[in-house]
């Protein structure tokens, strides 16, 4: 996806990231999905150079079983797609964004035509991404014979992830488990996403009045059922407002134990916003609540809320635990722990001392990680692997391919 098309943070880091790279005078061209968010308000992209033609594996938030004649139709398409824009452009490098659910045989492609590449991961899609592309995981089924079927259909049937390109993870957490994908990927980094700090400014803090605040994918894995069940133990002048997309069926379920006679009228749910406006709703709740119960890739909620003096309660896991410490700049508790974070939620109003701590710490924290930063890092990666390029095929810089 890209946006306004989007569910999440991930999308919008890499529109920040391509609007940053044109300002420092790149000509950059992003070719995404055809999905087209179903939210009410959301219109067409106003920025220059983007194609929304590839189609993808992913519907309503899953893998709907493809059949064979549909599958090669697809990967066709795609790969028609992506040989356009590569004659008409002639790029110096590609840059791989989110590519689960996507045809990683696109990848593949790029790595044959020679053109340098940087990828940047933000989840676990090198795991999960080859169980949910119905073509490799047809033609691993079958084995040696996999790659006749791929030359015969004009579809590469092998992915070399190793060799296609720079691979940058938003944490530590995310490349170690992807190295788990099998095969050698020599060449990594991390480099941790941020947010933007003329945005995300600090606010004046009033008193105490248990404005509760989540913000995210409507996603099971976040943990938002876990929030519910916390704000039913906690006395009924604690709200909690739920801001974010998700799946329907899932956002309906919560809908529905939202109203019910413990939770009546304490549960407020809005669609996406600005980041301006998110800066806003940010600053008017008193503790923010990050209870995911799978291991986060990074997480931004968290720092967002910190630059904006908003106490923190989370679980700390997988990538978040990088920057997340509990008892300084946040609470942490165990994911799926209600009472946990009931009782974070009461220390929290009972102690503005800890308050006061934790949005100090929480300053802090969120000054070290800035998308600027997070931005320059990977232009830096492009612009080097560019270089290495230039220097293997003996082209001077500045050559005709631009």
């Amino acid at each position: 996806m890209y946006p306004p098309h989007h569910l999440g943070g991930y999308e919008l880091t890499w529109r920040s990231w391509v609007s940053q790279l044109r300002r420092s005078g790149h000509e950059v061209r992003v070719l995404t999905t055809d999905y087209r968010s179903p939210a009410p308000g959301i219109v067409a992209s106003a920025d220059d150079d983007v194609h929304r033609e590839l189609r993808w594996y992913w519907h309503d938030h899953g893998f709907p079983p493809i059949g064979h004649v549909e599958r090669l139709r697809l990967e066709r398409h795609n790969g028609r797609v992506l040989a356009r824009h590569l004659a008409q452009l002639r790029p110096d490098a590609v840059a791989w964004w989110a590519m689960g659910g996507m045809s990683l045989s696109l990848i593949e492609r790029v790595r044959r035509a020679d053109i340098p590449a940087v990828g940047v991961v933000g989840d676990l899609w090198m795991l999960y991404g080859p169980k949910v592309d119905a073509w490799f995981r047809a033609v691993r089924r079958l084995g040696v014979l996999g790659r006749l079927v791929g030359a015969m259909a004009g579809v590469p049937a092998t992915l070399d992830l190793g060799g296609a390109a720079r691979w940058l993870y938003v944490s530590e957490v995310v490349r170690q488990r992807s190295r788990e994908a099998g095969g050698p990927l020599p060449d990594t980094r991390v480099v941790h996403p941020g947010i933007d700090p003329e945005v995300f400014v600090p606010k004046q803090r009033g008193a105490w009045r248990g404005r509760l605040l989540y913000v995210g994918r409507l996603d099971q894995r976040k943990g938002v059922g876990t929030a519910l069940e916390a704000l039913e133990r906690l006395p009924a002048q604690n709200t909690l407002r739920i801001v974010g997309d998700g799946d329907r069926s899932y956002a309906r379920s919560l809908e529905e134990r939202a109203a019910s006679k413990i939770l009546r009228g304490r549960v407020t749910f809005s669609a996406q916003v600005s980041q301006r406006e998110l800066a806003g709703i940010y600053a008017s709740a008193d503790a923010v609540l990050f209870p995911a119960i799978w291991s986060e890739p990074w997480g931004l909620v968290p720092l967002e809320a910190m630059a904006c003096g908003t106490p923190v309660i989370a679980t700390g896991t997988g990538g978040s635990g990088e920057y997340l410490c509990g008892g300084r700049n946040c609470l942490l508790v165990e994911p799926g722990d209600s009472a946990a974070l009931a009782h974070a939620v009461s220390r929290l109003a009972a102690d503005a001392g800890v308050r006061e701590s934790l949005r100090s710490a929480g300053f802090e924290s969120s000054a070290r990680y800035t998308e600027r930063a997070y931005n320059a890092s990977i232009e830096e990666a492009l612009v080097e692997v560019v270089r290495a390029a230039h220097t293997r095929l003996s082209l001077p810089d500045g050559a005709e391919r631009h």
